[in-house]
């Protein structure tokens, strides 16, 4: 198997595209070498524990609400040629996401790190809940099969927060600026939401390369 380390945040809409065109590519080419682990990264760490209204957030960051609308329309055409209705407006929260990320890395002890990162995305893009809260946070915890009660009590605690903002910052330092970035075998880093026909290319590389 391959390293495929993903740097993500579950409030990056182009993760959350850049997974789509993952999951494409890998449906089809099943036989994909790939063994996946997913990264923190927080796109906003100085966000308040308790959030922000999203639209004003993403006004203040773009410089008004003209620039944000079409800053949302560029995310919603190329989340549709992912296959993803997407409703960036509809989005109430701007989540702080340490939690979260502590989520993604419990859930990987367990074995379902990536069926954590899909909840995460689908809780918060297309139900609107807010992946801060540590009861939604335990609720979506249940929903991927974990011990729903288990996951709120160590969220209730400060287990593993300071390993996920050493590991934060030590993406930062190794040139992690923006996410999705992509470590392939970990030689090769890609950022970006790469389409699915990129990947395509990488897995075939990679096979011909195990082959010769």
């Amino acid at each position: 198997m391959i390293r495929l380390d993903i740097f993500s945040d579950p409030v990056c809409p182009w993760c959350l595209i850049g997974k789509a065109h993952l999951d494409r590519a890998l449906e089809g080419s099943p036989g994909h070498p790939f063994a996946i682990a997913w990264h923190p990264f927080q796109l906003n760490p100085e966000m308040p524990v308790e959030g922000v209204d999203r639209a004003t957030y993403l006004e203040a960051k773009f410089g008004g609400r003209d620039k944000a609308q079409r800053a949302y329309a560029q995310v919603e055409a190329a989340a549709l040629q992912a296959g993803i209705e997407l409703d960036v407006a509809s989005v109430p929260f701007a989540s702080n996401t340490l939690d979260a990320h502590r989520m993604i890395h419990w859930a990987g002890i367990e074995g379902r790190q990536s069926a954590m990162v899909s909840a995460l995305f689908r809780a918060y893009w297309k139900q609107q809940r807010n992946i801060a809260d540590h009861d939604t946070l335990a609720d979506i915890a249940g929903e991927v099969g974990l011990d729903r009660d288990a996951m709120a009590r160590l969220l209730a605690s400060d287990a593993d927060r300071e390993d996920i903002l050493a590991r934060d910052l030590d993406a930062r330092r190794k040139g992690v600026t923006a996410v999705p970035t992509f470590l392939i075998a970990q030689q090769y880093v890609v950022s970006g939401a790469q389409p699915p026909e990129f990947w395509g290319r990488v897995i075939s590389e990679l096979g011909e390369k195990a082959q010769g």
